[in-house]
């Protein structure tokens, strides 16, 4: 499903280079749930963004079911990560103006697609029900507590059917007993809907629940 095939990223900062990743390769499968671990400054999070579409490599090829994505047009990558990609990131980013439910519609909403507006309620309410916060469709993120906007941001990752979902330290901003609710609530959906994760973390107990895991140390 997704191949990167030798990708490499520098950053170019006051005339100074800073390679962050350096030939990076793997494979991921529908199904997998890979881990991306490694020391801060290692080039995770930076890895994942190139994996889903946000940063693009200097060298090397994303592959998404064959295609090249870095290769796409604008509109057209930013298609593919609509439809196809979730994003699951340790600050939530939740709208705070908009309730539980809106945060959760907003995928759809933003579509190119034509969408039945009853439909996606529907789709909402029954993934805030599978990430246990039904009670909670109005209340706004800050009526909330952070274990219950991660569940919201889950929801809203899954919201249009995603390919796989893209986790950016999902847990780095709990405390222990919320995050490991937050990760078992992740590996059921892996279980029970073959959901694809990808994800970068600190928590060797996350590596050591995926199927595969990537370490890397200095970009490489």
């Amino acid at each position: 499903m997704l191949r990167v095939n030798n990708v490499h990223k520098t950053y170019h900062q006051a005339g100074s280079e800073l390679r962050v990743l350096k030939g990076i390769s793997l494979a991921v499968e529908k199904g997998d749930v890979l881990c991306i671990v490694g020391p801060s400054g290692a080039g995770k999070s930076t890895l994942l963004h190139i994996l889903g579409g946000l940063d693009k490599p200097n060298e090397g090829q994303v592959l998404f079911d064959g295609a090249d994505i870095y290769k796409l047009s604008d509109p057209a990558l930013a298609k593919l990560r609509n439809k196809h990609i979730g994003f699951i990131f340790q600050f939530y980013h939740l709208l705070p103006e908009f309730t539980a439910l809106e945060n959760i519609l907003l995928p759809a909403l933003v579509s190119d697609e034509e969408k039945d507006t009853k439909e996606a309620a529907e789709r909402g309410k029954a993934l805030l029900n599978e990430v246990g916060l039904a009670q909670r469709a109005s209340h706004r993120p800050r009526q909330l507590s952070g274990g219950e906007q991660q569940r919201v941001a889950i929801a809203r990752a899954l919201m249009n059917g995603p390919s796989v979902i893209f986790c950016d330290e999902p847990t780095g901003n709990l405390d222990s007993e919320t995050g490991k609710s937050i990760v078992s609530l992740l590996m059921d959906l892996n279980r029970k809907n073959r959901q694809t994760l990808v994800i970068v973390t600190h928590d060797e107990n996350i590596a050591r629940q995926s199927h595969k895991v990537v370490r890397l140390k200095d970009g490489m």
